[in-house]
């Protein structure tokens, strides 16, 4: 085993495709396919499954690409240290459902830890894609929230998936409106006085289960319904049609502006939020740093 079958390794597990990342290395496409056969069979498992559809981490995969991943961070730093060479571009995914405290903990990685070359990525999207985007590794983290009514769903399609969910904070549902909306100056409202209003959520295409909504009480019915499917579309329809949505009452004026505001919602039910992420892989060093940087976004919003 070499190093440089490992940054190979990686690679592909990146790109989802030997083409793609033999393109990315800059070698042909059998040589590559030739280096991870040989890891596979030095090490005795199959890290990849292979089909008409492309290249996936198998489960041992998974949690060889973990060990991989620190193996390969710590011959850097050796580099680094003692032969001044130039750090590698730093890679880093995280897929997560429309909360402003992601992107601020994003930006707070960047600045903190950003190097002069660097391959990130921050993916809004939908609850069923942030689960295949972790399970699949193209993205390290995962955020999204389990209640009572979506929590044993989730939480098996999770465990099928090897994966963990580690709670960030439990929050009480709050609905965002426009600080022009009348409902504005209450200190609290109630689902009967949303109901002359427009309801925005945010569309989970072909998983566009219940279980999957990003908003909770999704079975229950609306007069006025619009689904999106980003949040700056979102937010312009709260303000432009006095619309509402549900969410954690989590909100960043920094992102978002002073125009949306989180008014508390009369009901019994509970939002935990959390991050997920592979069972049997650690977290990278950019991983580390970003829950780090959650927990301060969210301690400060």
């Amino acid at each position: 085993m070499t190093l440089q079958q490992l940054k190979y390794m990686i690679e592909v597990a990146n790109r989802g495709s030997i083409n793609e990342a033999a393109k990315r290395l800059f070698i042909s496409q059998p040589s590559l396919s030739n280096a991870i056969r040989e890891l596979e069979e030095e090490m005795g498992i199959s890290i990849f499954e292979r089909s008409n559809k492309g290249i996936v981490l198998s489960k041992e995969g998974a949690e060889f690409l973990g060990y991989a991943r620190q193996v390969v961070e710590q011959a850097e730093l050796l580099e680094n240290r003692y032969l001044n060479a130039k750090p590698s571009p730093q890679h880093f995914s995280v897929s997560t459902q429309h909360y402003a405290f992601a992107v601020n903990a994003f930006v707070a990685l960047v600045r903190e830890h950003g190097q002069e070359e660097y391959e990130l990525a921050l993916r809004e999207t939908r609850t069923h894609e942030i689960i295949e985007d972790v399970k699949q590794l193209r993205s390290e983290i995962g955020i999204l929230y389990l209640n009572e009514f979506n929590g044993k769903v989730l939480r098996k399609l999770l465990q099928s998936a090897g994966l963990q969910f580690t709670s960030l904070f439990t929050a009480k549902p709050h609905v965002f409106i426009s600080v022009h909306n009348p409902l504005a100056k209450q200190s609290i409202v109630t689902i009967e006085q949303l109901q002359q209003y427009p309801y925005l959520s945010f569309d989970q295409g072909e998983y566009n289960s219940f279980h999957f909504a990003e908003e909770i009480l999704s079975t229950l019915e609306h007069k006025k319904s619009i689904r999106v499917h980003d949040r700056a579309t979102l937010f312009n329809l709260l303000i432009g049609l006095n619309g509402y949505t549900i969410s954690t009452g989590v909100l960043s004026s920094d992102l978002n502006g002073n125009e949306i505001i989180p008014v508390p919602l009369d009901c019994d039910e509970t939002i935990n939020v959390g991050w997920i992420s592979h069972r049997s892989a650690a977290l990278s060093k950019l991983g580390m740093a970003y829950v780090e940087a959650l927990q301060q976004a969210i301690a400060t919003a």
